[in-house]
């Protein structure tokens, strides 16, 4: 829906007062979520974006009473269910949803000329680590133009998370090596236009998070990548891949330090699901594939390698004692967070890329 006020240009001021009006609950860790329940259990949750709305819940006289209201306080154009979206394309279907960026992803490739490019089946040449050494400079602004775009993209597409946050640390100096490594991505877009995720009607309300790091992976300064990846229901609905601000001394710290930012989100997912519907309570459960990291999680074990662990990593240790997160140890074939901090072989990478249920739509 897309409303605009009656009276004034202060249209997004007063649609917020007539949400808190009208009853609803503004959640406080994220504040485009407004929140309406009735005695008897029905749902309506609301997401505002500048002069853009989406809704959901879990009655249809909730729906009809909302959008008449709206309408009598505001000039709305309603569109009926969500298709498209601040360039989200979203295909609801019997079995599920599906959630992609094929039309943005087209318009990237044709912004700079790959539309007819050869499609690889890969985004990066697995063992691939780019330095920045060389003197072969290339356009700044014209790589830079890529970089962003891709960032865009990678809102739906997790299996370019990894490659997008690696090319995007030679953005200042860009060379022929890097503009290389980019293009690259574009021909698997070229290959993998109408990929997505997709998640399955009927999938469970737990939420499960991954966590990995590549130990100093960086040729450059030495420093680890940290990956994490959420499921909730049948899908990935949230990830990242980030360089870490200092030098791990160890495989263990660098494991550690990746499952501190994994539980960052970890708290705050939960209670975003707690603020609006299903139930959190239960501790959410983090894989990890360091036993050590795991184990320190829990005690202060092996004090001669982890005194020097900066202090504010180890308020992952008050959550899992407070059980808020619960570390689990995982075998390495089975990491899903492997896709977000290192080049994969081509049949791992298929089966990751699987597993968070990135598709097309089929």
């Amino acid at each position: 829906m897309d409303p605009q006020n009656k009276k004034d240009k202060k249209g997004i001021f007063n649609i917020l007062i007539y949400f808190l009006r009208e009853g609803f609950e503004k959640c406080v860790f994220e504040p485009t979520l407004f929140v309406r329940r009735n005695d008897d259990g029905k749902l309506l949750i609301v997401s505002l974006y500048v002069d853009d709305l989406i809704f959901t819940g879990n009655d249809e006289k909730l729906f009809t009473e909302f959008k008449e209201s709206m309408k009598r306080e505001f000039d709305m154009t309603d569109l009926g269910k969500m298709k498209y979206f601040l360039s989200l394309e979203v295909c609801q279907r019997s079995d599920g949803m599906f959630i992609s960026q094929k039309k943005f992803a087209s318009e990237i490739l044709q912004k700079f000329g790959m539309e007819m490019s050869k499609a690889v089946c890969s985004p990066i040449v697995p063992g691939t680590k780019p330095t920045s050494e060389g003197h072969d400079y290339v356009d700044k602004t014209h790589y830079k133009q890529i970089i962003g775009s891709l960032m865009y993209l990678i809102v739906t597409r997790p299996d370019i998370m990894h490659v997008v946050s690696l090319i995007s640390r030679y953005m200042e100096n860009p060379t022929e090596e890097h503009l290389q490594a980019a293009k690259r991505v574009l021909r698997y877009i070229r290959g993998t236009t109408d990929f997505g995720v997709f998640y399955s009607k009927g999938g469970g309300d737990e939420l499960i998070a991954y966590t990995d790091s590549d130990y100093a992976g960086d040729l450059n300064d030495r420093k680890s990548t940290s990956g994490y990846v959420f499921l909730f229901g049948s899908g990935a609905v949230a990830w990242s891949s980030k360089k870490q601000p200092v030098v791990s001394l160890s495989t263990i710290e660098a494991e550690f330090s990746a499952a501190a930012s994994c539980a960052c989100q970890a708290v705050w997912l939960k209670r975003v699901l707690q603020s609006h519907g299903p139930s959190q309570l239960d501790a959410s459960t983090i894989y990890c594939d360091n036993s050590y990291s795991i184990k320190l999680s829990k005690n202060p074990v092996l004090h001669g390698r982890s005194k020097h662990i900066n202090v504010r990593f180890h308020f992952l240790r008050e959550l899992a004692n407070n059980g808020t997160i619960k570390m689990v140890y995982c075998a390495t074939k089975d990491q899903l967070a492997d896709i977000m901090t290192k080049p994969l072989r081509h049949e791992i990478f298929l089966k990751l890329r699987e597993a968070l249920n990135v598709c097309s739509n089929t």
